[in-house]
C-alpha cells in the first residue's frame, strides 16, 4: 500500500494521479475535505480507500497500521497559507504531524517523503543550499517547515529507512483552484484576464522593477517526476531542493499568459504594505545536490507549461478530471 496525505490537494492528487499512470491503485487517500471543492480533485483517481487526517494520525498513533504493509508514504499535506498567523496550528499541523509520521516511518522501515518548503531560505541573501548557513524564517510557516527539517537532520545518518525532505520552489499547474488567494501567478493571471481581460502584478520592490521580482517556478509534473525519482532509489535520504535551477521574472508569466490569449493588457498594482519584509523578491534553487544525487529528469520548458496549464484552465477549469 502507498499513502499519499494531502492526497486531495494540490501536489498530492497529482502524485496520487502519477501513481495511477504507473499502474499502482492500492493508494490511500489522506486529507481534510473541509474544503469541500477539494473533492474535485480526487474525482476519478483510484485508490483503494480514503481517510480524514486526524483519524489517520489517532490510528497511527492506536498502532491500528503496525500491521499494514506499507511502501512508502508521500507526506503532501500541510497548511501551505503564508498567511496563516496562529503558530500553534501551524506547529500542530506542519511540525507535530509529520514527526509523528516520520517516526512510524522509522519504525516500520518505511520510505517517508515529505514536503518541505524553499520558503526556508528566507530572503534569499544567503542562497538557495541545503544547508543551515542559507536558512531562516519569514513567517511561521516557514518556520514550521525549517522547524521540521532541522529535527529530521537528526536522524538522516541513523535512520534504517528513507527519510527525504522536498523544499519545493513555486509550483504551478492542475488542481490548486482550493488554494484560492495562495494559488500560483499563473492561476491567478488567467482568472484576472478571463474576468477583466487584463493581467495585474505587483508594482518593484527591494531595488527590482515593476513585475521583474524573480521566483523559481516549477511545473507540478516535473515535482510529481522528482518524488518518484526518490521513491525508485530508497538509499537516499536527507533535504533536496525541488526547483528548476532557472529563475524568471511575474513579467515573463504574465507575458505567457496574454500570449495564450493573444490579447490583454499588463497592470502594475502597488505593494501591499502587510507583505513587506515577508516577500521573497528573487528564489532560484541550488540544484547541485538534487543532480549529483542522478536526477536527470529534466524540466519542463516554462513557455510550454504555461500554455499547457492555460489549455486545461480553459477545457475543464484546470482539473485532470476529464484527461484520465
Amino acid at each position: 500500500m502507498i499513502i499519499v496525505t494531502g492526497g486531495a490537494g494540490f501536489i498530492g492528487s497529482n502524485i496520487v494521479k502519477g501513481l495511477n499512470e504507473r499502474g499502482r491503485e492500492d493508494v490511500l487517500i489522506v486529507d481534510n475535505l473541509t474544503n469541500m471543492v477539494k473533492f474535485k480533485n480526487i474525482q476519478g483517481l483510484k485508490a483503494i480507500d480514503y481517510m480524514d487526517k486526524n483519524d489517520f494520525i489517532a490510528a497511527i498513533k492506536n498502532g491500528k497500521f503496525d500491521d499494514a504493509n506499507i511502501e512508502v508514504i508521500f507526506h503532501e499535506g500541510a497548511c501551505s497559507d503564508t498567511m496563516e498567523y496562529n503558530g500553534k496550528y501551524m506547529m500542530e499541523n506542519n511540525f507535530e504531524y509529520t514527526k509523528t509520521l516520520m517516526h512510524f516511518a522509522l519504525k516500520k522501515k518505511i520510505q517517508l517523503l515529505y514536503a518541505s518548503s524553499a520558503s526556508t531560505y528566507g530572503s534569499g541573501k544567503h542562497g538557495f543550499s541545503e544547508k543551515p548557513a542559507c536558512e531562516e524564517a519569514l513567517n511561521v510557516y516557514a518556520f514550521s517547515k525549517l522547524f521540521f527539517d532541522n529535527y529530521a537532520r537528526r536522524y538522516f545518518d541513523a535512520a534504517e529507512s528513507q527519510i527525504v525532505g522536498l523544499r519545493y520552489f513555486n509550483v504551478y499547474g492542475p488542481q490548486e483552484n482550493h488554494k484560492g488567494k495562495m494559488a500560483s501567478m499563473i492561476f491567478q493571471m488567467f482568472n484576472q484576464w478571463k474576468a477583466e481581460g487584463k493581467v495585474k502584478l505587483f508594482e518593484g520592490i527591494d531595488g527590482y522593477g515593476n513585475g521583474e521580482q524573480v521566483r523559481d517556478f516549477i511545473y507540478v509534473k516535473d515535482v510529481v517526476k522528482v518524488n518518484f525519482f526518490f521513491w525508485d532509489h530508497p538509499e537516499l535520504k536527507g533535504i533536496y531542493n525541488c526547483g528548476t535551477g532557472h529563475a524568471h521574472t511575474f513579467n515573463t508569466l504574465a507575458k505567457g499568459v496574454l500570449k495564450y490569449f493573444g490579447s490583454g493588457e499588463l497592470e502594475y498594482v502597488p505593494f501591499p504594505e502587510v507583505l513587506k519584509g515577508k516577500y521573497q523578491s528573487f528564489t532560484e534553487a541550488d540544484s547541485s545536490k538534487l543532480l549529483a544525487a542522478g536526477y536527470d529528469g529534466g524540466f519542463t520548458d516554462i513557455e510550454e507549461a504555461i500554455a499547457e496549464y492555460c489549455a486545461l484552465l480553459d477545457k475543464n477549469d484546470g482539473y485532470l478530471i476529464n484527461e484520465r
